[in-house]
């Protein structure tokens, strides 16, 4: 909840200049700046006793002596909840984003292309979780032989989820025999739960001798990557989007920033803070409880499935961010990965 601050118009209109100033060219806004933005008709001093009235209830903060002000967590929560004029993304970045979508591509497809999409449309990293299933069916398995003693096997997933894994043999195996381990595995997981079928299969191999017995281990496990984790995954895209802002160039806060891109976990933590939402959620600076994301934001939407939430899209940036843009962005991916999923026969 957004803590209550009594600001008259003047003081409101100032803020909001302050803060699109500020995340525009990230540099601190000085009272004649604000003078010649805002349009008031005040002096310069009523501009500087405004300001540090904003300065005393923590809204703005000025990091140096003679410098001028930026905003503070509290200033962009404010700003954000009462200020904000949120904008129309254009016509150019709406029709970019709605022709991403096209109607031939499979779940895991449209989930990559919300995520690229998302990063290319802000200039931010983009972010998107996909919940666990509780049921995973296997549709179709093939497989297809490479050189070198290697093997593409192809699942598909529930409805369309398509993936695809590179296994080393300790053989070549002839395209008869790689049919005849296709059909057995076929026997057994088209069209059955796979952790209820894996036990069989399982069972089944000790019948079979052990260089048919070693192939399909190595697809078993294969499928328990694919199919077996209990927990939620998050794609990431435009990493390097966040090398622009020099607030977060310190090689450090990119070696932390990064290290959470990697580890995934807390990123999933933060983005199913927003899978309850209805619409969009905003997570600035320490909201996230992170303090490495101290100086970020934090902008996610959930996406459906048969009106069952089944993850996040969102984005990652510095505080400072056009947050007029970004969260129209972030909202239409949602609405239109929701849309685009559901669409599907």
């Amino acid at each position: 909840m957004t803590e209550s601050y009594d600001l008259d118009e003047r003081a409101q209109i100032l803020l909001r200049h302050l803060i699109e100033t500020y995340t525009s060219d990230g540099q601190p806004v000085g009272s004649k700046s604000l003078a010649q933005q805002s349009g008031l008709d005040v002096s310069s001093a009523t501009i500087r006793n405004i300001m540090a009235r904003l300065e005393d209830m923590g809204l703005v903060d000025s990091p140096h002596t003679s410098a001028g002000r930026i905003p503070t967590q509290a200033g962009y929560r404010l700003f954000i909840d009462s200020l904000l004029e949120v904008r129309d993304l254009g016509k150019s970045a709406e029709k970019l984003i709605n022709n991403a979508f096209s109607a031939d591509q499979t779940s895991t497809d449209l989930i990559h292309t919300a995520s690229n999409m998302i990063s290319q449309v802000t200039h931010l990293t983009g972010l998107i979780s996909v919940s666990k299933q509780s049921h995973i069916e296997i549709r179709h398995i093939e497989f297809m032989k490479l050189s070198d003693r290697r093997v593409l096997v192809i699942l598909v997933v529930n409805a369309d989820q398509v993936h695809n894994k590179v296994i080393q043999t300790d053989r070549d195996y002839s395209d008869l025999e790689l049919t005849e381990i296709e059909r057995l595995l076929s026997r057994y997981l088209i069209g059955t739960d796979f952790n209820q079928a894996q036990q069989q299969l399982l069972l089944e191999i000790k019948q079979h001798k052990d260089d048919v017995n070693r192939i399909l281990k190595s697809v078993l496990d294969v499928m328990g990557s694919v199919c077996g984790d209990d927990e939620d995954s998050l794609l990431t895209s435009g990493e390097s989007n966040l090398l622009q802002f020099a607030e977060l160039s310190d090689i450090n806060t990119l070696r932390e920033l990064f290290e959470i891109f990697n580890q995934k976990r807390d990123l999933l933590h933060i983005l199913e803070g927003c899978s309850e939402a209805d619409g969009v959620e905003i997570f600035i600076g320490s909201e996230s409880g992170y303090s490495v994301l101290s100086d970020c934001t934090v902008i996610g939407a959930p996406y459906r499935q048969e009106n069952e939430v089944i993850g996040v899209v969102g984005v990652i940036g510095p505080t400072r961010i056009a947050y007029e843009k970004v969260i129209p962005a972030v909202d239409l991916t949602a609405r239109l990965l929701t849309s685009a999923l559901n669409s599907q026969k």
